[in-house]
């Protein structure tokens, strides 16, 4: 019997353990575990997520309150008007002034998937040419980025679109944040935001 109880606690110990590791950080309902930064506008829609250009037309941020160091992200954009946006990891923010990497997520042949440093040192990788077709324009599309150490790689559709190697990202820390760019016509939502992290 008290071997019974034993094995069912690990079991029960085990599965609270896998599902901290692989959880959604986007609840469906509120923004509840998210912070707004800057004045456009960031609000839940039937159950999706969504950023749109407000009277200021300037860059906008939404960040997990928590840091993420080695993850797998996956989620699902749709691009609504000119969907020029953005996935940010391991990035600190002070006011709208982001700094960190971005896993590009734009309009077709924007190179969606590549990977954007800051300001800092600009575009670091873009997908290759004949890889820009992977984009659903007005679709759903689903993104994936894995970060371990100082290796990214995305997926877009179940494609790979890069894999980088980068010092700079190895050594970073900070949250997670979905960006709308500047310029006001601006409307991207989202959903089934998870992440699987890794040691």
């Amino acid at each position: 019997m008290n071997k019974l109880l034993l094995i069912t606690s690990f079991l029960l110990l085990t599965g609270s353990l896998a599902a901290q590791k692989n959880r959604s950080l986007f609840n469906g309902k509120d923004l509840t575990g998210w912070t707004i930064h800057g004045t456009e506008k960031w609000y839940v829609d039937g159950g999706e997520l969504v950023c749109e250009s407000g009277p200021d037309k300037e860059y906008g941020y939404l960040s997990t309150n928590e840091k993420y160091k080695n993850f797998e992200l996956t989620l699902r954009f749709k691009q609504e008007a000119n969907g020029n946006s953005g996935v940010f990891f391991r990035s600190s923010i002070e006011g709208v002034k982001i700094t960190g990497w971005q896993v590009e997520v734009a309009p077709l042949n924007g190179h969606t998937g590549g990977i954007y440093e800051s300001y800092g040192r600009a575009w670091l990788i873009k997908p290759a040419p004949e890889d820009e077709q992977w984009l659903k324009p007005g679709k759903w599309n689903i993104l994936k980025i894995k970060a371990i150490d100082d290796e990214v790689t995305t997926w877009l559709n179940g494609h790979k679109m890069i894999n980088l190697k980068d010092d700079k990202i190895g050594r970073g820390e900070g949250f997670i944040a979905l960006q709308i760019h500047s310029g006001g016509g601006i409307k991207v939502r989202w959903k089934k935001i998870r992440i699987k992290l890794k040691s």
